[in-house]
């Protein structure tokens, strides 16, 4: 894991269409009332054994609802390897602290 990334931060880079993996690991209820778009949906208890619908990509961000389930996803991300050393962050402070765009259902 490569540390924390700041809701502005992640911002710029999709306004930049950086290559970017937004995985969030939320429950799918939570997901489909809204998230952050291009995500993907890998809810934290069955990462483990989906990871590798990941990347790849040269950036890997977790999202979680306050940022620390995405701390621990992000470790366990990277514990697996094998996905071309890309940077992997979790997002500071989770959905409470995104501004950004949310899109809703499988969009």
């Amino acid at each position: 894991m490569d540390g924390e990334i700041s809701p502005d931060r992640l911002a710029e880079l999709l306004a930049n269409d950086a290559d970017v993996e937004i995985v969030d690991v939320r429950e799918p209820e939570e997901f489909e009332a809204g998230h952050i778009p291009g995500s993907v949906n890998v809810p934290l208890p069955a990462l483990s054994t989906e990871v590798d619908r990941i990347g790849p990509a040269e950036r890997i961000v977790t999202v979680c609802p306050h940022g620390e389930a995405s701390i621990q996803a992000a470790r366990l991300i990277s514990a697996f390897g094998g996905l071309d050393e890309p940077t992997i962050e979790s997002l500071d402070g989770g959905m409470d602290a995104w501004e950004g765009d949310l899109v809703s259902g499988d969009e």
